[in-house]
């Protein structure tokens, strides 16, 4: 990590992606650690002392939940979205899960899935959902741009204007969609790379 760190610049980390793997479960699959492993919670730590962003999307309740008492910054989930039931293997979150984030002063990405929201204005009122739940302070946008598989209804940088539009729309004040739209992982990001 170090290595990584000092040679590549690392400076955002996320813990699982589509596989159980030695840090901790993940969202899409059965549990076998119970959340974060111990290894996990020494990395979190880690990250906190060189100032890499510690990113807890697809991990599991329990996961997140220990990231959050081990951690002494913010932690950022970068995609999902909220769902007040979500299915057993969802990538969606519960309101439970994302207070676990916001907690820690964190921030909240919200995936673009054309699925999920098919219209821009769709999107914006995912976001108010998540900001209802956790305040607009912990309300970002997770593109996740290159890594979706389906269609996406923000495929394009090029329409954030217009995401923008649909957040004015949607009720948040200029400065609201401002903080949704970058400063609010912006001062995430500051927190994390602010020296230990």
């Amino acid at each position: 990590m170090d290595d990584a760190w000092r040679r590549h610049g690392l400076r955002h980390l996320q813990l699982t992606h589509y596989r159980v793997n030695e840090l901790g479960d993940i969202q899409t699959a059965p549990p076998v650690h119970r959340g974060l492993t111990d290894f996990g919670a020494e990395v979190i730590r880690r990250c906190n002392r060189l100032g890499i962003v510690v990113d807890v999307a697809h991990g599991t309740p329990d996961l997140v939940r220990r990231a959050a008492a081990v951690t002494a910054r913010p932690l950022v989930l970068s995609h999902t979205a909220l769902g007040a039931r979500p299915s057993r293997y969802s990538r969606a979150i519960t309101p439970e899960h994302a207070r676990l984030v916001a907690g820690t002063d964190g921030v909240i990405g919200i995936w673009p899935v054309a699925a999920t929201f098919p219209t821009l204005a769709a999107m914006a009122g995912g976001i108010r959902a998540m900001a209802d739940a956790v305040g607009v302070r912990h309300v970002g946008v997770g593109s996740d741009m290159l890594g979706l598989v389906g269609p996406s209804v923000l495929d394009s940088y090029r329409k954030l204007p217009l995401l923008a539009q649909a957040l004015r729309d949607a009720g948040f004040t200029r400065e609201e969609a401002g903080m949704i739209l970058g400063g609010n992982y912006a001062r995430v990001w500051a927190a994390s790379l602010a020296p230990a």
